[in-house]
């Protein structure tokens, strides 16, 4: 899995994060493609510059032409939501385009909610340690999102939740 380096690093900067999206599928054992990764994390300005460390000392930079820094001013990424309609924040390797991460800013599911359901699983092959929200809480982001695509995971994950519920 690519993102087992930035999942690391994360976690020892202690970043209070949680992956969903596709990737909180796959590792949940469905196997599906995804061209990213979809994070939510806690908002606080002290977190979201401890990522924003992170992703600047991996190579990642913002999608779009802007400082980093002023996501994590509350009050500029607000105006951004307010806007330009923004739901996610967007990073990427610009050495390898294909490889996208989305700060998931615009849900109904806070991070401070679905840290009280969070599961730890693990990466594929190095064990590394990856915050996940709650098959549960992924069914309520993707039933908001209602793509196509969503409503195929949503089936799958109630079959991995009643795998998961025998063990």
């Amino acid at each position: 899995m690519y993102y087992e380096k930035l999942f690391s690093a994360l976690n020892k900067k202690k970043v209070k994060y949680a992956v969903v999206g596709g990737v909180a599928v796959n590792l949940y054992g469905i196997e599906r493609a995804t061209h990213d990764l979809d994070l939510l994390l806690a908002m606080d300005e002290e977190n979201l510059l401890k990522t924003i460390l992170v992703f600047k000392k991996l190579g990642y930079r913002p999608k779009v032409p802007v400082r980093p820094e002023d996501f994590a001013n509350k009050q500029i990424r607000e105006r951004w939501i307010k806007e330009k309609n923004m739901i996610v924040f967007s990073y990427i390797d610009f050495k390898n385009p294909y490889i996208l991460i989305d700060i998931v800013i615009s849900s109904f599911l806070k991070f401070e909610d679905a840290a009280k359901n969070i599961n730890i699983l693990t990466a594929r092959d190095k064990k590394i340690k990856v915050p996940v929200i709650s098959i549960d809480d992924l069914i309520k982001m993707k039933k908001q999102a209602r793509r196509a695509r969503d409503i195929s995971d949503i089936e799958m994950l109630k079959k991995a939740r009643k795998i998961i519920a025998q063990k």
